[in-house]
């Protein structure tokens, strides 16, 4: 649980990221309930942030357009407090906490940060307990290497132990719900790449500037690195659903969802054979159709008939 502060700059963040919350919303992603929120934002109204509200069901609360945010003044222990919290936070995977983490670090006092250093070494997390530990400070490292738009020397360990060494162009961090990932540009391939933090050993400024022209989506990258790196065949596929279905009935760490109008979803799935896809395919349970390659829709359709004759042939006699 953060302290009042700790959500206070939480909530901050929030408000911050995008123009309107529920009350319900803001309770939900900070983990406590309305009536704390309620009393939140009617603290951080005495301290002069113009925090609007609009009554109603589709009412909420929004930062006032134009206003000025006046600063969160903190002491020593409390300022301690909020870093502790917000980066607890951040390792388990709240993107606006580790924002907010990155802009209080590049604030805090020597003297606090220098205590914080220390609590850092005191903390052990259990190997499985939040994915897998990642050295302390690399998340601000990453965050900040994004938000400088610099280019950086990576040294990186991929998943079958390769050490490298590549110029990178830092973008985005996109959490998954177990792993981080660094979304950058590989300067050398000129290709948009996924970057498991854990396996990050360094990361080096070159006093470059990066190259970020054209991005991509940066959670629809690492979700098809995710559903597609492994395998050395994908099947584009067409659901008659609409696309929040789809993503319920396929994950999104499965497949590449995209709607293909309101009533219908294309995903794209990995797998190591078309044998191995047709099973994949046939458990959804779903009608379907399989738009490419043809070798994975003749497997699903060899499958289908052979499921149909297996049942005929079972049928007891009339």
């Amino acid at each position: 649980m953060l302290s009042s502060s700790a959500r206070l700059l939480r909530l901050l963040s929030l408000l911050s990221s995008r123009p309107s919350w529920t009350c319900a919303e803001l309770a939900e992603r900070m983990a406590v309930t309305d009536r704390t929120v309620r009393r939140d934002v009617a603290r951080l109204r005495d301290l002069g942030y113009a925090v609007d509200s609009e009554a109603g069901p589709w009412g909420g609360y929004r930062l006032r357009a134009g206003s000025r945010v006046p600063p969160l003044i903190l002491d020593d222990e409390e300022a301690l407090a909020v870093a502790v919290g917000l980066g607890e936070a951040a390792l388990g995977g709240d993107q606006a906490a580790l924002s907010a983490m990155l802009k209080l670090r590049q604030v805090l006092p020597r003297r606090i940060a220098d205590r914080l250093g220390d609590l850092d070494g005191a903390f052990v997390r259990l190997p499985g307990s939040a994915g897998p530990q990642l050295r302390h400070g690399l998340l601000l490292e990453l965050a900040d290497a994004c938000r400088r738009g610099e280019r950086a020397r990576l040294s990186y360990t991929d998943g079958q132990g390769r050490a490298t060494v590549r110029d990178i162009d830092p973008y985005r961090l996109v959490h998954t719900g177990r792993h981080w990932y660094l979304v950058a540009r590989d300067v050398d391939r000129g290709q948009w790449r996924t970057f498991r933090a854990d396996r990050v050993e360094r990361l080096r400024p070159t006093g470059r500037p990066a190259d970020l022209t054209e991005p991509p989506d940066p959670a629809r990258l690492v979700s098809h690195n995710i559903a597609n790196g492994p395998y050395p065949l994908s099947a584009t596929v067409r659901l008659p659903l609409p696309l929040g279905q789809a993503l319920r009935l396929v994950p999104p760490t499965v497949g590449t969802h995209r709607a293909d109008g309101p009533d219908a979803t294309l995903v794209e799935v990995g797998g190591r054979d078309p044998d191995g896809l047709a099973r994949y395919l046939l458990g959804l349970g779903t009608p379907l159709r399989v738009l490419a390659p043809d070798a994975v829709r003749e497997a699903l359709a060899r499958r289908a008939r052979e499921l149909a004759e297996d049942n005929v042939r079972a049928s007891p006699a009339s």
